[in-house]
């Protein structure tokens, strides 16, 4: 494993790094294995936030002892300034630290969220005395906005930025990347498997690894994928005409509008359990109509109960028409259902 400096912030920190949402599908012990295996394999960052459930807690209990080869980093969602202190004190105590080396404010997209951030007495200046009481070292931001992204690295008020990169979504690095190293902040990739929807590691990271100085967060919720990652570190990077094609087909695959399941469309007031069932039209097409019908009606069948109220739609970072999608998706999901009652009849 190399290691890189993360922008103006100094910090240390390992090629790839281990964004931390998918330990929460894990039991206790799970976890604990797969990010220590992450840590004796070189990986030394590790991303997190507490609306992660219970992710910080495994990370506390996985590190203990270990604090110094680490490199924390947090977040809130929270837009007042007793939410963020809140957030923050939560963080530590879960993590088992006295300090963070990155604390970010989450998903800053919208004007809203940053005339709140930056309001007097606010979340900033909340986060600013954290840093001088020694609670954080650098501050940080994330967002799904590149516009926002440009405006928020405008303002000199970080030092990093974290957003998603990956071959398929690519525009932060015609305008984002290039002012950001400009002016010295740390490059994070958020979805270097495109939000899940990627499962080819080799031709996502040959992707990424063009750009040594942007750090991916990869997710894992195994010792194999820790391994085939961390492996794929071990060789040099060679793009090749097989990668670019498989690229491509990706890009066919997935179309202009997918999930990205960066779940912010929920929780859905009528109880549809939408991110996985914006994935059905994937599922079908790898599982196949019968297979992926029946794996998939327990969170179909919500989309029944659809109001088309557009909450969802005003929350989504990509714009994406999710009632209009859902019903196409449910349509698919019920001509495959009738279709297998019929095979099995």
């Amino acid at each position: 494993m190399r290691y890189r400096i993360l922008g103006k912030t100094g910090l240390e920190v390992s090629e790839v790094g281990f964004g931390c949402i998918p330990i929460i599908r894990l039991s206790m012990d799970e976890a604990i294995l797969v990010l220590r295996r992450a840590q004796e394999r070189g990986i030394t960052l590790f991303d997190t936030a507490n609306v992660y459930l219970d992710s910080e807690e495994k990370i506390g209990r996985a590190f203990q002892g270990l604090r110094q080869q680490l490199v924390l980093a947090s977040k809130s969602m929270k837009r007042d300034r007793q939410g963020v202190e809140g957030d923050l004190d939560k963080s530590l105590r879960l993590l088992k630290t006295d300090y963070l080396d990155l604390y970010q404010f989450h998903q800053v997209s919208q004007e809203a969220d940053f005339q709140a951030l930056t309001a007097p007495d606010g979340p900033l200046e909340a986060v600013l005395r954290a840093r001088e009481a020694g609670k954080i070292r650098h501050l940080g931001v994330t967002s799904h906005n590149l516009e926002m992204a440009v405006r928020l690295v405008k303002t000199d008020l970080f030092s990093v930025v974290q957003f998603p990169f990956n071959f398929i979504e690519t525009a932060a690095g015609s305008e984002l990347h290039p002012l950001a190293r400009e002016r010295g902040l740390g490059l994070l990739a958020m979805k270097p498997f495109c939000g899940g929807q990627v499962d080819n590691a080799q031709v996502a990271f040959k992707f990424l690894r063009q750009f040594p100085d942007v750090i991916p967060l990869a997710g894992f919720d195994s010792v194999a994928g820790v391994d085939e990652v961390v492996d794929l570190y071990q060789t040099d990077n060679q793009v090749t005409e097989e990668d670019l094609a498989a690229m491509e087909r990706y890009r066919v695959e997935l179309g202009d509008r997918f999930c990205r399941r960066c779940e912010y469309c929920q929780p859905c007031p009528q109880g549809v359990i939408i991110t996985p069932a914006m994935l059905y039209g994937i599922v079908a097409h790898r599982m196949g109509p019968a297979k992926a019908a029946g794996f998939s009606a327990k969170f179909m069948e919500t989309v029944r109960q659809c109001e088309e109220c557009g909450e969802c739609v005003d929350r989504c970072p990509y714009n994406l028409p999710i009632p209009e999608m859902l019903k196409e998706y449910l349509a698919l999901y019920d001509q495959h259902r009738l279709a297998g009652k019929e095979e099995s009849e």
